[in-house]
């Protein structure tokens, strides 16, 4: 799979994409991630990118000309592609999103900046627009970074274990249940008597029961689009752990 980011500042990038599974599915050729400087595509002398916004306001806003121009460019040279503008105005990312985008052979990001992005480069070329929620960055170089890491894990073979994804928070609509590793016993903790069990039903069950509590605790929007089973009520029911 094929990311293209286009941005303003490429020097943000030096480092998160070398670093961990990113680096190693680049190594392995599962992925390949391009940074592209949205100024090499102006074409005055001083390599202008932003201008006053018509109307007046504070702030500058991102000029067409370069970043369609861009866009162009690299969507001649890609297939399948989709191209995304990171802005508060988009769809707020999930798993379901990122599995939705990794279906795509490759992505090219823009990544907005100042008072955002001439309206006419949306009309004209962008496809879809993404935000991580409701807050304020900077610009859009960090969301970029979320939405390569979030969709890279999809990506065939780039997770060492590809149960590892479908076993992440999300994956099945709750969050993922509590993780132990040794000692057994911590400063008076003890990891939960399931997990030490060997028994693989009883772990499955308590790993269940953990997911479906702690959604409903800490994210009961989430839990409400849960379809519960007939198991999962009755181990929300139970007074004990399983």
């Amino acid at each position: 799979m094929i990311f293209d980011i286009l941005t303003l500042f490429p020097g943000m990038f030096d480092g998160p994409f070398d670093e961990s599974i990113i680096k190693r599915a680049k190594e392995k050729q599962l992925i390949d991630i391009f940074i592209h400087n949205i100024r090499d595509w102006s074409t005055n002398r001083h390599h202008t990118v932003d201008d006053t916004p018509y109307g007046g306001s504070a702030g500058m806003v991102m000029k067409p000309e370069p970043v369609v121009a861009c866009i162009e460019e690299i969507k001649s040279n890609r297939k399948n592609p989709r191209v995304i503008l990171t802005s508060p105005r988009g769809r707020k990312l999930t798993h379901n999103i990122a599995s939705e985008l990794s279906q795509h052979d490759s992505l090219i990001i823009i990544c907005g900046r100042y008072e955002g992005i001439d309206e006419r480069v949306r009309e004209l070329a962008i496809e879809d627009d993404i935000s991580l929620g409701d807050f304020v960055l900077s610009g859009g170089e960090i969301a970029a970074m979320a939405i390569v890491d979030s969709v890279s894990r999809l990506v065939p073979d780039v997770l060492g274990n590809a149960e590892s994804a479908l076993a992440d928070s999300f994956a099945d609509g709750l969050l993922e249940h509590p993780h132990y590793t040794r000692p057994p016993e911590f400063r008076g903790h003890l990891v939960p008597e399931p997990l030490l069990s060997g028994d693989h039903e009883k772990i499955r069950k308590w790993r269940r029961q953990q997911s479906l509590r702690l959604t409903a605790k800490l994210r009961p929007d989430l839990f409400s689009t849960v379809e519960l089973s007939k198991e999962d009520k009755k181990l929300l029911c139970m007074d004990n752990e399983y």
